[in-house]
């Protein structure tokens, strides 16, 4: 408990009230007239008393702050002394307005059916203690001749007041014993929207649960989400902060820090907490404190001239025209907040004219208005030592602070709930015997209205007033609507509070807020919105990484990884592209991956060119030796069988062209087949002439006769079987698991790599091992004929074209194993096409020479030699 809470009780104790036990029950209770006698210890005058058939009171803080008595317990304590201390005309103004809206009631004949109220209005120096003897002076009554205060139900049937929150805590404990209503017109604490603690208050002030909802909202809208936090040090800093962190719960707006601000302010703890505002990185501080507090804050703020910080002001704060000075300005400028909607009151300013010193000698508030406003006083004494004045002057435009009358808030408050009491007793005056809302249907009876009897119809309450609804919930709040108040730059250099915008507390969720953004203007002077972020946001095509011990507003932004995406800013996570898409280079969208074949594009055209260039150079020698045909070199290494061979080279190089283009079903069968079996043909037929040579010398032996076994007929057999095998394992090879298209996405995942699959990896190998057999079995062949005679013995081309053949498919092996994709089928084609040119060359290139350069070798004898 503070010590303010305590000095309150002990003075509550020794001061204000002593009664019996049977006085309190009488107060409480409608009981018959006892002989004890009410004896008041103090007396605590009220500034305004208008009697009438029922009684209100009023409780407002006209003065700043109070005298203190010495509470020594060794003497009667004297009084606590508010005057003599500042007033604040906008308090009295809110008094004024409670009397002109009791005098408008009086005399509507409608309302109260002929009935009138009346009022005591008490001053509360803005502090709770002070509240606290102003509620019970006006349970009490003026003096002990009032013998029916002790008799009677209680005279009072309702408080407006306070303004303060602590306040309105204090105050409502005390009227909740008698179950008295009071409504407040400037207490927004959420704390007293707890029924079970303060059963009687209500409220014409929207509750703080609904201005922080507001600022988080504010905080979403503007992208501000690293903002510090400075409060005061009462019930009401503390339930708006802690209601503003359980709003900002499911946001993405951190506090920075949250500061203090001590109730009993020094310069130390003022500096400490610049020193952390200057440090943290966070440019919007939202403040949950009073001007009252602000004052020697802002003081020394302004003399360390700290700049570039945008406020965000609660209600109670963004209209205090005390910071109006041109010289808050530079530092205070910017400021955005929310205030409570302007109201119109149209006889206000023609009464407030009326209030003067002449018309009210005897009060001494005026006499103090006067001072304040005029710097003179309507009765001059060696106290004041201030120049006389008549105390019938004008009130001024200048006078804004008393005279404010364009723009009521808290007046109008003030106003609504001064006609919330009227019309509830009104509707409670309108009761009918028998249908009443308390036991046994029965009505309040007009001449002794009990206090909660009037409570029950002000929660019930509905009633228009300038064009708005007023009505209590179930909490006894009303309707949240606020203004959003911008302090900008005035034509002579003060501070203008500008309506920017409003908050509608009836509207849908997320449509409560309405901010006209070009008419605001930012901290510095700027017409952009500031930016206060502990991180800048991550862009598209990144997510939110969050640092270990930090906020979660802290985080580093990480690139999304290869095929994740992120299309939006600030993405806690990056998002799978689908199987046939992959992420584009900055990662923000998920395009369709690159299909991938080997086509007519520079390596394809390559591969095709030397395939044409190969079947044209095969097809000229074939045009060679089909004209030279019965030329001793042709005829000496059986035509038939160079024909044979030439045919099927030409097939080869023609068949590197299924490689080239997109893979069909049809292509991924006949590529491999016919190059297996153009090549085994190939093979067999220079196996075939490998024999055939072979054959030949060894014929010219004494007792061989091998050539009837090598005619052209046992070759035809011979090159037929060879082929024909091959031809069998490629067509089990097609029956049982043939060669089919594939989209490999595993190899590069950035690509489709379309491909023929070889269906059966043991039928590809098989072929090409078949190809491999009848290769090694030619070398072999030929090898063993190298040595025979002859000046043109075709076994030693046979052998350097098998060496070529066989390095060639040797070095096609790992090279096509560790090519992806299309370079696969071009290490494919390249090796047919290699493989296909060194057996042309070998073969043939040595018989062209001859038989087109060096025609006088093309004889028998020169090839017969020895």
């Amino acid at each position: 408990m503070t010590s303010l809470a305590l000095l309150s009780l002990l003075y509550f104790a020794l001061s204000v009230l002593t009664l019996t036990d049977s006085s309190l029950s009488s107060i409480t209770t409608a009981s018959a007239p006892v002989a004890s006698k009410c004896t008041l210890l103090n007396s605590f005058q009220p500034d305004f008393v208008v009697q009438g058939d029922y009684v209100i009171g009023g409780i407002f803080p006209i003065h700043f702050n109070l005298k203190m008595p010495d509470l020594n317990g060794t003497y009667r304590p004297p009084p606590i002394n508010c005057n003599g201390h500042r007033l604040n005309p906008k308090a009295f103004r809110w008094a004024q307005t409670m009397r002109l809206a009791v005098e408008e009631i009086n005399q509507n004949p409608v309302l109260l059916q002929n009935r009138t109220l009346g009022y005591k209005i008490f001053d509360s120096c803005g502090y709770p203690l002070t509240g606290q003897r102003a509620v019970l002076s006006m349970l009490n009554g003026v003096s002990e001749e009032n013998s029916s205060m002790c008799t009677n139900a209680s005279s009072l049937l309702a408080v407006i007041g306070a303004a303060g929150s602590s306040q309105s805590i204090a105050v409502s404990r005390i009227l909740q014993t008698f179950r008295i209503p009071m409504i407040s017109y400037a207490s927004a604490c959420a704390c007293l929207s707890d029924r079970e603690k303060y059963p009687t208050f209500f409220r014409v002030v929207p509750s703080d649960d609904y201005q922080v909802k507001a600022i988080a909202q504010l905080l979403v809208h503007f992208n501000w989400t690293w903002v510090g936090l400075l409060r005061g040090d009462n019930d009401y800093g503390r339930f708006a902060a802690k209601g503003l962190l359980r709003e900002l719960q499911d946001t993405k707006v951190c506090v920075a820090y949250q500061e203090i601000i001590p109730l009993l302010y020094t310069r130390q703890a003022g500096l400490r907490i610049m020193k952390v505002m200057r440090s943290s990185t966070s440019k919007v501080v939202l403040v949950f404190a009073v001007e009252g507090e602000m004052t020697p804050f802002l003081s020394d703020y302004m003399t360390q001239n700290i700049t570039g910080i945008q406020w965000v002001a609660i209600s109670a704060l963004v209209k205090a025209s005390v910071f109006s000075g041109r010289e808050y300005y530079p530092y205070l400028g910017g400021t955005i907040g929310f205030s409570i909607r302007i109201g119109h009151i149209s006889r206000l300013g023609d009464f407030l004219q009326t209030v003067n010193p002449k018309r009210y000698p005897d009060n001494v508030l005026v006499h103090e208005l006067w001072e304040s406003l005029y710097g003179c006083s309507p009765f001059p004494s060696s106290v004041t030592q201030m120049p006389p004045c008549s105390g019938q002057e004008s009130l001024l435009e200048q006078h804004s602070a008393y005279m404010n009358t364009s723009s009521p808030r808290i007046s109008y408050n003030v106003y609504k709930a001064v006609y919330a009491i009227a019309h509830s007793l009104h509707n409670l005056l309108l009761c009918q015997p028998g249908r009443g809302p308390f036991q046994n249907s029965s009505c309040a009876q007009s001449n002794n209205i009990h206090p909660w009897q009037l409570q029950h119809y002000l929660q019930e309450v509905n009633f228009q007033i300038a064009g708005e609804e007023v009505a209590f919930d179930a909490k006894g709040n009303s309707v949240p609507y606020y203004d959003i108040i911008n302090w900008q730059r005035g034509t002579k250099g003060n501070i203008e509070f500008v309506t920017v915008g409003l908050f509608d507390g009836t509207k849908a969720i997320g449509e409560e807020l309405l901010i006209q953004e070009d008419r605001i203007m930012w901290a510095g002077h700027q017409s952009e919105v500031p930016v206060s972020v502990c991180s800048a946001s991550c862009l598209p095509g990144s997510r939110k990484a969050i640092r270990h011990g930090e906020p979660i507003c802290c985080f580093d932004c990480v690139p999304c990884d290869s095929g994740k995406i992120s299309n939006q800013t600030n993405s806690v996570d990056c998002t799978i592209c689908p199987e046939d898409f992959w992420s584009n280079n900055e990662r923000t969208a998920c395009i369709a991956k690159k299909v991938e074949y080997l086509t007519f594009d520079s390596l394809g055209i390559a591969l095709t060119v030397m395939s044409v260039v190969g079947a044209c150079f095969t097809l000229a020698v074939c045009g060679v030796f089909f004209c030279h045909r019965h030329t001793a070199i042709v005829r000496v290494n059986n035509s038939e069988l160079s024909f044979f061979i030439l045919f099927a080279l030409t097939l080869c190089f023609l068949c590197s062209l299924l490689f080239i283009g997109k893979p069909t079903y049809w292509s991924c069968m006949l590529r491999h087949t016919a190059f297996s079996i153009t090549f085994s043909l190939c093979i067999s037929c220079i196996l075939g002439k490998t024999l055939v040579v072979l054959a030949v010398f060894t014929a010219t032996r004494p007792g061989h006769n091998i050539m009837k076994w090598l005619g052209p007929k046992q070759q035809r057999t011979i090159i037929s079987s060879f082929t024909l095998v091959q031809v069998v394992i490629c067509a089990a090879w097609l029956i049982d698991a043939p060669p089919f298209p594939s989209r490999n996405t595993q190899y590069e995942h950035s690509k489709i790599i379309v491909e023929c699959s070889v269906g059966s990896s043991l039928a590809f190998w098989c072929v090409l091992g078949y190809i491999g057999l009848q290769a090694c079995l030619c070398f072999v062949l030929a090898f063993l004929a190298r040595r025979l005679p002859g000046n043109f013995n075709e076994a030693k081309f046979i052998t350097f074209s098998m060496l070529i053949f066989s390095a060639v498919w040797l070095a096609f092996i790992p090279a096509y194993i560790s090519s992806p994709g299309k370079y696969a089928d071009a290490v494919e084609s390249f090796a047919i096409l290699a493989s296909s040119f060194g057996l042309l060359f070998c073969l043939f290139a040595p018989k062209s020479y001859i038989i087109l350069l060096k025609p006088e070798k093309n004889t028998k004898q020169h090839l017969m030699g020895k």
